[in-house]
């Protein structure tokens, strides 16, 4: 692992809630950013909010902090993902040799047999024809890892993740009372691979076409002002898409970052509000923008890759995440509690 910068005053905690992107194996990265996040001692996480892989990575991390505090989170996490690489060598969407020699680094498995079938097959067929037991291993790592009866009962964190409604089109929010294997599994349930899974004799699919993550749910249930948003899906790309796969993944992207773009809106319109005298009372509260992204390079990274829980790869974005949010806490980290540190007329607007 990277070496720890030194930042901040021993003594000199500051508190921070979390909003992670969802966005299939790339979460591996933001795994690397709260690995570093949670190494970095002065640093308080009050709620953590997530959808699909970030609900994972959220939900993880919250019972890490739960059963061992900080170093807790960092080994739960690591377990975690570890699990899911192992559980994905069962899986035939492996990477060739073809990938990694002609493009590597990129997770690609454009050249796998595996993927190329599975992806024609689920343009013909959907998952309740393909997987008719709706086998979702996913459900077995994440038993295995978290304890939710225990997180049930935790005030470690305030924790939220969120699904998308199929039937009302309505975003679901749970928080840690209440957020089950079955919750987790719904934030992260692309529909074109799992069948719906249903709660409370409701029906919900991926939590990203709703909210990739919804930031409010942090502004109206922590006093924590700053929120640090860890982004997986890209805002800009560098060149225009001209493939059918290229095409129907900016498509995704430009979906799940919609409900994020528009929360930033409100965000900003707040905030000038707030600096020209009205606060409505005091109703109205300011939030501290940060992120961390690596969009320079996830977004040059193919769809494939989001599939690809090859160990190699997840170990990359994971010392991807872990550089880009040392060079944020190295640059930013006297701006938490006091500013954001995002312009967001410049990122989001």
């Amino acid at each position: 692992m990277a070496k720890k910068a030194t930042t901040g005053t021993a003594g000199n905690k500051k508190r921070i809630n979390l909003a992670l992107q969802g966005g299939g194996a790339h979460g591996a990265f933001a795994w690397g950013v709260l690995d570093r996040v949670l190494e970095e001692g002065n640093l308080e996480i009050e709620g953590i909010v997530g959808t699909s892989a970030g609900a994972m990575n959220a939900a993880v991390a919250a019972y890490g902090l739960c059963i061992g505090g900080n170093e807790g989170a960092r080994k739960t996490l690591a377990e975690f993902w570890k699990k899911i690489s192992d559980a994905a060598k069962n899986s035939p969407l492996q990477p060739t040799i073809w990938d990694k020699l002609f493009r590597p680094g990129s997770g690609s498995m454009e050249f796998s047999p595996g993927y190329i079938f599975s992806d024609a097959i689920s343009r013909i067929f959907s998952p309740y024809q393909m997987n008719p037991m709706n086998i979702n291993p996913l459900r077995d790592v994440l038993s295995s890892v978290i304890d939710f009866p225990a997180m049930h009962k935790s005030q470690a964190v305030k924790l939220f993740i969120c699904a998308s409604n199929v039937m009302t089109g309505k975003i679901r929010v749970f928080d840690q009372t209440d957020v089950t294997v079955d919750a987790v599994l719904a934030s992260a349930c692309l529909p074109f691979m799992f069948q719906a899974v249903e709660i409370d004799g409701e029906f919900f699919w991926d939590g990203g076409y709703m909210g990739n993550p919804p930031l409010y749910p942090l502004i109206y249930h922590t006093k924590c002002d700053d929120v640090l948003i860890v982004q997986l899906n890209p805002i800009k790309i560098p060149e225009l898409p001209t493939t059918a796969q290229a095409i129907m993944d900016r498509i995704n992207t430009l979906s799940f970052n919609s409900s994020l773009m528009r929360e930033m809106r409100a965000v900003h319109f707040v905030t000038k509000l707030i600096d020209g005298g009205f606060d409505d009372g005091g109703r109205l509260k300011r939030l501290l923008v940060h992120t961390v992204d690596a969009e320079d390079v996830l977004g040059k990274l193919g769809v494939s890759s989001k599939l690809n829980a090859d160990w190699e790869f997840l170990m990359y974005l994971f010392e991807l995440g872990r550089t880009r949010a040392g060079d944020f806490l190295e640059q930013h980290y006297d701006k938490i509690n006091v500013e954001s540190s995002t312009r967001l007329e410049d990122k989001f607007l």
